[in-house]
C-alpha cells in the first residue's frame, strides 16, 4: 500500500488526506494545531465570523435609516441618527472560538472516518531518501517523544503565521496581530490598523461597523492596492464616508503601549494615538525547521517552497501545498493543491493548477469579488478584452434594498466574445461572483449570458445587462 505523510493540516493538507485516503493509500497527518490550520482556527472561520456579526451592525445602522425600520427602547430619539444597536465583544469573540473549535473538530471526525491517522506533533523530513525512493518524517510530540513514519510521498501544508514590524511586537493586549483580536472581551474604542491589504481592510472595516473608532494606516496610495483599483475606490469610499480615518501613503515604524494607550510613528515622523493597534501586514510561510532545505526542497527568497502546477517542489516524492508556496493565499487554492498533489503521485486523472479560473473575494462591506484576467491586465497588455461596468445603483433589486454602492464589470475576448474575468462589487458578491466563474471556466460567451433568464428584479441582472452591453459593442465593431 502506497504511503503519505502529510506535514499540516490546514485545506490544503486536510483535502489531500481525503483524497489519497479515497484512492486506497495508507495516511498520516502529522499537526502540532489542530486540523484546519490557521484557515479554521485563527484566520479565515474566525476572521468571518466577526465579519458576519459585522454585517448586522451594519444592516441595522443602513436599515433604520434608508428603509425606515424603527428600534425603540423608550430612551432612543427614532429622529436621531445615532447608533441604535451595540456589540457585546466578549460574547462575539467566544462564539468566533466556538465555532473555529467545532469546524476543526468536524474536519478530524471526517479525516478519521475515512481511515486517516491524525499525529499531534511537529513534523520534519529527514535528509535522504531511501533506495526505494521513500522518505522519512520525524513526528515529535509536545512532551519530546519521537515517532518516525516512513513514506512513499510527502505533502508539505504548514501554512503561515502573521508577519511583524520589528518596533511593534504585539503583546496580545493594546498591540495585536491577526490571531490575538479574538481574546478581546470588550470592543476597542480607538483602533488603529497598520496594513491596507486584504486582512487589514477586513478587520479595520468590521470594527467600524461594530463601533471602533478606526484609523487605517496604508503605506500605499490607495486602499487594497492589489485588487481592481475600481472596487478599491468604492470600499475607500465607503471607509472614509462611514468615518473612518484612512491615511494613505504613511508607513509605521513602531507602536508602542504609553499606558492605557498605543502610539504609532510613521516613517515621516508623524505620530497616532488609540486605545489599540492591530498589525496586519502579511504573512511568514512556515517553512522553518521542517528539513526542507537538506532535503533538497528549493525555497524562494521570501521562505516560499517553490512549486510547479502539480504541486511538486525540486525534490522528488515531496510536495508542498498552500500559504507555504506563496501561490495564493486562499483555502480554496489551498486545497485544490493538496489534491492536486495526491491525484498527480497516486497516478488519477488530474488537471495543473490554473489561476486564471479561481473566484476570490474580501470581504469587507461591500464585498469586492474578482475572477478571471484583471483591469491591470488589460492595461498592461497582458490580454485583449473589451470591458463594461455598470454600477448598481441602476439595478432595481439594489434600490429596493437601499444599496448604493458597488457595481459589476465584465471582461470578455474582442472578437469571439468569450468571458475571461469579472468583479462584482456589492453586499454577498462572494455569492454574486459564481456565474462569472461558472462563464469563465466553461468559456462562455457575453451572448450565451445575455441570452439566459435572469430573476427580476435580482442583483443577477446586473451581469446579464452588462452582457448584452458587451454583446452589443461587439456586433457594432463587426458590423
Amino acid at each position: 500500500m502506497t504511503r503519505i505523510v502529510i506535514i499540516g493540516g490546514g485545506p490544503g493538507g486536510y483535502e489531500a488526506a481525503l483524497v489519497a485516503a479515497q484512492l486506497g493509500a495508507e495516511v498520516s497527518v502529522v499537526d502540532s494545531d489542530g486540523l484546519g490550520g490557521a484557515s479554521v482556527l485563527t484566520d479565515c472561520v474566525p476572521s468571518k465570523t466577526l465579519i458576519a456579526t459585522a454585517e448586522v451592525m451594519t444592516s441595522f445602522d443602513s436599515s433604520h435609516r434608508e428603509l425606515g425600520i424603527r428600534i425603540e427602547d423608550g430612551t432612543h430619539d427614532p429622529a436621531d441618527p445615532a447608533r441604535v444597536v451595540g456589540v457585546d465583544l466578549g460574547r462575539v469573540n467566544k462564539r468566533v472560538k466556538r465555532l473555529a473549535l467545532a469546524q476543526s473538530h468536524d474536519i478530524t471526525a471526517s479525516v478519521t472516518r475515512a481511515g486517516v491517522r491524525v499525529v499531534r506533533a511537529h513534523g520534519r523530513i529527514e535528509p535522504g531518501q531511501a533506495r526505494d525512493g521513500s522518505r522519512e518524517v520525524v513526528a515529535t510530540a509536545a512532551d519530546g517523544r519521537e515517532e518516525r513514519l516512513t513514506a512513499d510521498a510527502v505533502l508539505i501544508a504548514t501554512g503561515a503565521h502573521p508577519r511583524e514590524i520589528p518596533d511593534a511586537l504585539p503583546d496580545g493586549e493594546r498591540i495585536l496581530n491577526w490571531k490575538q483580536v479574538y481574546e478581546l472581551e470588550e470592543l476597542p474604542e480607538e483602533l488603529i490598523v497598520i496594513g491596507s491589504g486584504v486582512t487589514g481592510a477586513e478587520f479595520a472595516g468590521a470594527y467600524q461597523a461594530l463601533g471602533s473608532q478606526v484609523t487605517l494606516v496604508s503605506s500605499r496610495d490607495r486602499v487594497l492596492p492589489g485588487e481592481d483599483p475600481d472596487a478599491a475606490a468604492v470600499l475607500e469610499d465607503v471607509f472614509r464616508r462611514r468615518g473612518m480615518n484612512v491615511m494613505s501613503r504613511s508607513r509605521a515604524e513602531s507602536a508602542r503601549r504609553v499606558g492605557d494607550r498605543v502610539e504609532v510613528t510613521l516613517k515621516d515622523g508623524r505620530t497616532i494615538s488609540g486605545t489599540h493597534c492591530l498589525v496586519a501586514v502579511g504573512a511568514i510561510p512556515n517553512t522553518a525547521e521542517l528539513g526542507l532545505a537538506e532535503a533538497g526542497v528549493v525555497l524562494r527568497e521570501s521562505g516560499h517552497i517553490k512549486t510547479d502546477r502539480v504541486s511538486r517542489t525540486s525534490a522528488p516524492g515531496v510536495y508542498a501545498a498552500g500559504d507555504c508556496t506563496g501561490v495564493l493565499a486562499l483555502a480554496s487554492v489551498a486545497a485544490m493543491q493538496g489534491r492536486i498533489a495526491m491525484y498527480h503521485f497516486l497516478g488519477d486523472a488530474v488537471a495543473p493548477l490554473d489561476l486564471k479560473t479561481v473566484s476570490a473575494n474580501v470581504f469587507t462591506d461591500p464585498e469586492i469579488a474578482t475572477v478571471g484576467y484583471t483591469q491591470a491586465d488589460v492595461e498592461q497588455g497582458t490580454i485583449d478584452a473589451r470591458v463594461v461596468k455598470l454600477p448598481l445603483l441602476r439595478n432595481p433589486r439594489a434600490k429596493m434594498q437601499g444599496i448604493r454602492d458597488g457595481f459589476v464589470k465584465l471582461f470578455c475576448r474582442p472578437g469571439t466574445g468569450i468571458v475571461v474575468g469579472g468583479v462584482a462589487v456589492a453586499p454577498r458578491a462572494s455569492e454574486l461572483i459564481h456565474p462569472v466563474a461558472i462563464a469563465v471556466d466553461n468559456n462562455l460567451t457575453v451572448e450565451q449570458i445575455a441570452n439566459t433568464f435572469t430573476v427580476y428584479p435580482s442583483l443577477t441582472g446586473s451581469i446579464a445587462e452588462v452582457a448584452r452591453q458587451l454583446h452589443t459593442r461587439k456586433a457594432a465593431e463587426e458590423s
